[in-house]
């Protein structure tokens, strides 16, 4: 089991079958970041209260609309036009680099918060993706159950 959350979110990413579902849920408006994160404590047993989701959501949200999404539209918007043009293939590139390293601060974000909660207080608990998703993923289950089923099976 990876201790910190950033090792978690990059193995469970390139497992088979992750990345397409994360693309899924992140298409759907979903926060990939802060679901990892809910894999992860599910993975380390951490009870899940609403309290804490809703600790969670307010560091994810905030850096979510303000940091993360504000890059990825960039990059989003240039990808077509960096095939023709070089020079603005690389700043897309370097766009890319500042969005997975605030994805990657938000991760320690979340991590910190999480650090004072008591590791293995529960067993099979499988509410946290759940807890974290919005309507739209939970409608999505086959997404979910792709992590469900990394996390369940590391």
């Amino acid at each position: 089991m990876c201790a910190d959350l950033w090792s978690f979110a990059l193995s469970t990413y390139a497992r088979p079958g992750v990345e397409a579902a994360c693309l899924r849920l992140q298409e759907q408006g979903e926060d990939v970041c802060l679901l990892l994160c809910g894999a992860w404590l599910e993975r380390r047993g951490v009870a899940h209260t609403p309290e804490r989701v809703q600790a969670l959501q307010q560091i994810a949200h905030p850096w979510q609309v303000q940091v993360v999404e504000p890059l990825r539209l960039v990059r989003v918007q240039w990808r077509g036009m960096a095939q023709q043009d070089a020079q603005l293939a690389s700043l897309r590139e370097r766009v890319k680099t500042l969005e997975l390293e605030a994805e990657r601060t938000l991760l320690a974000r979340l991590e910190a918060r999480a650090q004072a909660w008591p590791i293995n207080e529960v067993v099979g608990q499988n509410e946290w993706l759940e807890g974290l998703a919005t309507e739209a993923a939970n409608l999505d289950r086959d997404a979910l159950q792709q992590l469900r089923v990394v996390v369940t099976n590391t």
